[in-house]
């Protein structure tokens, strides 16, 4: 799953449940400078069914908007939907490269939820293990290979020639966390359907979950508890969020239930964290994807867990005209994913 060598003229495409997001970024070094960037709003049905005519309109959909972005290059970087990747953070002993690989492949089978010959497999040797000085710790990931066969196939059919395909959440990691920092720090993207929550260490993830509850969730609180229509819902959670002093507290009272059962998940985590990594405070948690911009949700989170919260900048490692600021702040908070895929090197 990993990009070939010499390639580096390529863009980054996040298929995503509502919409389809692309960057490509033009030189070389950590500092790219952007070229061009894009979305194109889907439904849901046709991002994940498994039918060849909604394929086929994904498809369509995907190569109209390239033409439209003005993106030239046929190497694409994909992302793969973190909730269809299994990934697991453990200890094997230390072992040989080659004793290791053999160790892993029994590991891989008893762990994860798909036939060995059925999934693509990766891993990695992230360090000393935080529990038995005796051991490694290692990064195991996997996928299912007709989820890759089908996005392959989609691709290849409108012309484009994939050189990687990688999770969202390590694409979030590279755009959004700054790289290598030995502090521990989480990524929370919540999303219309899902939350991809990645905690980070070193430039490595030592934990990653795909909760699923996102901002739709939060609509659908508001429709049923205010009895308003799912367009007027919307607009409230978005316009009034978590504000108590906004239409008196009415949407906030509305959404705070389903909020919170999200907010429980993130404190599990944060829990199961620090009971394997004891003396590793968590420094930061950086917000991204439409919550982050639902008024008064990152305070609340801030008061929920006492750390601090930073939101999301998809744009920190990339360069561009800063007559552009504004325009690509705006959308900041829905581009980690491709700005991070974008961002790989070789």
């Amino acid at each position: 799953m990993s990009i070939l060598s010499g390639v580096s003229d390529f863009f980054g495409l996040d298929i995503g449940t509502s919409a389809v997001r692309a960057v490509e970024l033009k030189g070389s070094g950590v500092n790219k400078s952007l070229h061009r960037y894009g979305q194109v709003g889907l439904d849901r049905k046709t991002a994940t069914s498994d039918s060849k005519a909604d394929q086929q309109r994904l498809a369509e959909t995907i190569k109209t908007f390239l033409q439209q972005t003005g993106i030239s290059s046929k190497n694409v970087a994909v992302g793969i939907p973190s909730n269809r990747v299994f990934t697991a953070v453990f200890d094997v002993e230390r072992l040989s490269k080659e004793e290791l690989k053999k160790t892993l492949k029994y590991q891989a089978d008893s762990m994860i939820p798909t036939p060995l010959d059925e999934s693509k497999v990766d891993w990695a040797l992230i360090g000393d293990s935080p529990i038995d000085k005796t051991k490694v710790e290692i990064l195991l990931s996997s996928v299912p290979n007709e989820l890759v066969e089908r996005r392959l196939d989609i691709l290849e059919s409108i012309g484009l020639n994939v050189i990687a395909f990688e999770p969202d959440n390590l694409a979030l990691v590279r755009s959004l966390v700054l790289p290598d920092s030995p502090d521990a720090q989480m990524v929370l993207d919540i999303g219309k359907a899902s939350t991809d929550l990645v905690i980070v260490m070193n430039g490595a993830p030592r934990l990653t979950r795909s909760i699923p509850t996102g901002t739709e969730a939060f609509v659908k609180a508001a429709t049923q508890n205010l009895g308003i229509d799912q367009a007027q819902a919307e607009q409230f959670v978005f316009k009034f969020g978590l504000s108590k002093e906004k239409l008196e507290g009415q949407v906030h009272q509305a959404i705070i239930s389903t909020v919170d059962l999200l907010v429980g998940e993130i404190d599990k985590s944060i829990k199961f964290f620090q009971g394997r990594y004891v003396n590793v405070p968590l420094q930061r948690i950086v917000v991204t994807g439409g919550a982050s911009a639902l008024p008064e949700f990152p305070l609340y989170l801030a008061n929920k867990f006492g750390i601090s919260i930073e939101i999301g900048n998809a744009w920190r490692n990339i360069s561009f005209d800063p007559s552009r600021q504004n325009e690509l702040l705006s959308i900041s908070n829905y581009f980690g994913v491709a700005a991070g895929l974008a961002e790989r090197n070789e």
